[in-house]
């Protein structure tokens, strides 16, 4: 009986109740419970089992670079970072707030990283998150207007409850990039957040996105009421990669 029943949790997709029941079974535990609470073991087996996938998922089609971790954020004094601000961030309420979240420091500072451990918290919060390289995603909106997919790539990014647009003004914005940019900004104002990381300051934003009066209204929308991060000191990058080398002397004398 017991295996029918393993087979039909299995069938059923309880993937949670299934191995639950299944320890059970093999540790002899299924002895020593009561009906109840053994139901309740299973319940809660099932729960964790789905949220876990859940967040599994939000976080593949989030598209992150790399993983990254509130807790694994390196809060030196010399790189600026408030760490209260973090922490407030960290529990996502900027989100239901429709908030926006700017990071601007130099290249190899940490902005990304930040960002991405913020974007991690979301997904396990059960926010729809995108993670998108500056560049890359409006490189492949071009694309999508050659093939007719525009308008669904759009859809996709409006749908998202956080978007992280990393690298942001690390080059001019051309026409159709601009129109483009105006688009996903009107469609999310008010209604979603955003995280933008950036080497350049906030102010020299207008010059990069080109055209005076979109650089406005796009600036009017994302500026607004912001959260700002303002990061210092030496690039990072640089610093684990000169920690590395110092390792490899001593290991070599």
């Amino acid at each position: 009986m017991n295996t029918n029943t393993l087979e039909k949790l299995r069938k059923l997709r309880f993937h949670g109740m299934y191995h639950a029941f299944k320890s059970s079974l093999e540790s002899g535990r299924y002895d020593t419970i009561t009906a109840d609470e053994l139901l309740a073991q299973l319940v809660d087996a099932e729960w964790d089992d789905r949220h876990n996938r859940r967040i599994a998922r939000q976080i593949f089609y989030a598209k992150f670079r790399y993983k990254a971790a509130i807790e694994e954020i390196n809060y030196e004094v010399a790189r600026n970072i408030d760490r209260n601000l973090v922490q407030r961030l960290a529990d996502c309420s900027f989100i239901g707030r429709n908030e926006n979240l700017l990071v601007t420091g130099s290249t190899g500072i940490g902005k990304s990283y930040i960002a991405t451990a913020l974007g991690y918290q979301a997904c396990i919060m059960g926010y729809r998150v995108l993670y998108a390289s500056t560049p890359k995603l409006f490189a492949r909106l071009k694309m999508a207007k050659a093939d007719g997919t525009y308008i669904k790539e759009i859809a996709k990014i409006e749908k998202q409850q956080l978007l992280i647009l990393d690298d942001f003004a690390i080059q001019p914005f051309d026409a159709p990039s601009r129109a483009a940019l105006m688009e996903i900004i009107e469609d999310r104002h008010g209604k979603t957040s955003l995280i933008i990381t950036s080497q350049l300051p906030v102010s020299a934003w207008y010059d990069v996105i080109g055209d005076r009066t979109i650089a406005d209204a796009i600036l009017d929308r994302i500026v607004h009421d912001a959260h700002r991060m303002e990061l210092n000191g030496e690039s990072m990058r640089k610093k684990r990669q000169s920690t590395g080398e110092n390792k490899n002397r001593i290991d070599t004398l």
